[in-house]
C-alpha cells in the first residue's frame, strides 16, 4: 500500500484530500502547523504531529517518523501555501520574504528531506496557482504570492531535469478558483464552480496516475478565472 504526504492538511483541499487517500486505504501523513482538524478524524491510516515547513526541526520530526514507521513515500504533495493578499508599494521586505519562505524555501526543503525515500515510480505533486502561469490573467496584491508561485514551476521542471535518471516525476497542479478559505482571502466574495472536494479528487487522481503520463510539467487545472 502507498504512503502518501500531504502538507496544507488543516483546511480546503488539503483537508479533503487527506479524508480520500485515508478512506480509500492509503497511509497519510498530514502535515500542518494546526493538526487538530486532522487528528479529529481519527482514522487508522492517519499519522500527524504539529508541523511548519519552515522549521528545520520539524523537518527533522518527519524524517524521523518516514525513517521509522514507512521506510519509503510513494507520493509528496506540496499542497501548502501562504497568501498575502496587499498592495505591492505596502509589501515589507519581510512580509515578501513569510511568503517565499512557505511558498518557495519549504517546497523545496521538504522536496529535498523526502527524495532519498522515494524511489522508481514515485510522484511529487506541487499545488501552484493560475497567477503563476506566465501570460495568465493577474490581479492587484498578490505581487508576493504569484510570483512565489511561478517560482515552484521552474523548480518542479529542473528537479525533472536533475532526477530524470531515478524514475521519480515531478510535476505541478496551476489550480484556477476553488471555493477555499484562501479563495475568500484573495476574492472576497467570489464563488468559484468548484468546490474544495471536488479538487481533492483530481488531486488525488492525478498524484496515482499522472506520473505515468507527465513529468516536469505543468498542468492548468480552471475552469474559470480567477
Amino acid at each position: 500500500m502507498k504512503n502518501i504526504i500531504i502538507t496544507g492538511a488543516s483546511r480546503g483541499i488539503g483537508f479533503e484530500m487527506v479524508k480520500l487517500f485515508a478512506n480509500a486505504g492509503y497511509q497519510v501523513l498530514a502535515l500542518s502547523r494546526n493538526e487538530k482538524p486532522v487528528a479529529s478524524i481519527r482514522h487508522e491510516n492517519i499519522h500527524t504531529f504539529p508541523f511548519d515547513i519552515c522549521e528545520q526541526d520539524d523537518l527533522q520530526k518527519m524524517v524521523a517518523f518516514i525513517s521509522q514507521e514507512w521506510k519509503r513515500v510513494d507520493v509528496l504533495i506540496n499542497n501548502a501555501g501562504r497568501l498575502l493578499n496587499k498592495p505591492f508599494s505596502e509589501i515589507s521586505t519581510l512580509e515578501f520574504e513569510e511568503v517565499y519562505k512557505v511558498n518557495v524555501f519549504g517546497v523545496a526543503e521538504i522536496t529535498k528531506q523526502v527524495l532519498p525515500y522515494m524511489k522508481s515510480g514515485g510522484h511529487v505533486v506541487t499545488v501552484s496557482s493560475m497567477g503563476g502561469i506566465q501570460g495568465s490573467m493577474k490581479f492587484p496584491g498578490l505581487a508576493a504570492y504569484s510570483s512565489s508561485k511561478g517560482a515552484v514551476i521552474t523548480l518542479s521542471e529542473l528537479l525533472a531535469e536533475e532526477y530524470k535518471d531515478s524514475g521519480i516525476a515531478f510535476n505541478v497542479l496551476a489550480l484556477g478558483a476553488v471555493q477555499t478559505e484562501m479563495l475568500e482571502e484573495a476574492f472576497p466574495g467570489y464563488k468559484a464552480p468548484l468546490s474544495a472536494l471536488e479538487m481533492a479528487t483530481y488531486i488525488k487522481d492525478f498524484s496515482l496516475t499522472g506520473n505515468k503520463f507527465y513529468n516536469g510539467k505543468v498542468l492548468q487545472v480552471s475552469s474559470s478565472t480567477p
